[in-house]
């Protein structure tokens, strides 16, 4: 009889999965089983809820895979056409940036939540290292702060090392599933370990095994720290993987300019040239911000010349 269980660990080839009642079974999975509509180098992901039977020499394989309601995803590495599933099931992605030491591009920023909404995975910004900023740096932290709260996206001011904002961190990961990314350099681990010392030691353990070439790219592993709150580990997520959008679907994913879109003359507008388009006219007016602007052109640019070389 099938059993059912969420994974909580993923090597690769082996998954862990953690059943109602708390036991945890190693499965596996047939070389035949494939998800439909997903071109993926990896079947099952940490988070996915799964169906699977225990066979009579004890050897468990996964059947079924329950209906995802998101997943995180990045390009593999070897073959461009298809994705590597990092996390499924997510109630939260806090990205954690920095205005100095160092900086987070706002580019990346906006690429990361625009590829976040495709996904349809929350993303909280998670200022870090602000005991170090400047009296320019922090009037940047508030400017940003400001715009990106303006177009909905809760923000969180915190110093790992002084232990600011911490608290309300760790109260925003309450009964969640989060993944925290972003690049490396801004604090995560020192996050992780203000937030839950025990996790970070394991997850520690982990990275020092990976930095000698064990399986870097699979590794992903699902930890609870508090009763219902888990933290997912994904060693490198730096980015969302963008490959799989259309080009005129790209500013559906910058929530503002889907916004204002339903207002443009044009049904098919790419907000770049067009008459009578609204997004234009609001950047016009000062009602969008220009960083978000140029962070949609540098995707547009992206897929215009991955179009080309495509095609050479």
């Amino acid at each position: 009889m099938a059993e059912q269980g969420t994974v909580v660990r993923s090597s690769g080839s082996v998954y862990g999965v953690r059943t109602a009642t708390g036991a945890l079974v190693d499965c596996r999975v047939k070389g035949n089983f494939r998800l439909k509509g997903i071109r993926s180098t990896n079947p099952v992901a940490v988070g996915d809820i799964v169906k699977f039977d225990v066979r009579s020499d004890g050897t468990a394989y996964i059947t079924e895979i329950l209906e995802r309601k998101n997943y995180i995803v990045r390009k593999a590495s070897n073959l461009s056409k298809q994705s590597h599933i990092l996390a499924a099931n997510l109630d939260l992605c806090f990205l954690v940036v920095t205005i100095s030491h160092p900086v987070t591009a706002t580019t990346f920023i906006d690429r990361f939540l625009a590829a976040a909404e495709a996904y349809r995975v929350p993303v909280v910004l998670v200022f870090n290292k602000v005991d170090l900023y400047n009296e320019a740096e922090r009037d940047e932290l508030e400017y940003l702060t400001a715009l990106y709260e303006s177009i909905g996206y809760k923000c969180l001011h915190t110093s790992a090392v002084g232990g600011s904002g911490v608290e309300q961190l760790k109260a925003a990961m309450q009964g969640k599933v989060s993944l925290l990314a972003g690049n490396s350099g801004v604090g995560k681990s020192s996050l992780v370990n203000a937030v839950a010392p025990e996790i970070a030691a394991r997850v520690g353990e982990i990275s020092k095994t990976h930095d000698t070439g064990m399986h870097t790219t699979t590794y992903t592993e699902m930890f609870e720290f508090m009763p219902g709150s888990y933290i997912v580990d994904t060693p490198g997520v730096k980015g969302f993987g963008t490959y799989d959008m259309e080009v005129e679907e790209i500013s559906h994913y910058f929530v503002e300019f889907f916004e204002l879109s339903k207002d443009c003359k044009y049904g098919n507008c790419t907000h770049t040239h067009e008459p009578g388009c609204a997004v234009l006219a609001a950047l016009e007016r000062g009602e969008l911000a220009p960083s978000r602007y140029q962070s949609y052109l540098s995707m547009l640019e992206d897929k215009e010349e991955g179009k080309y070389r495509e095609s050479q």
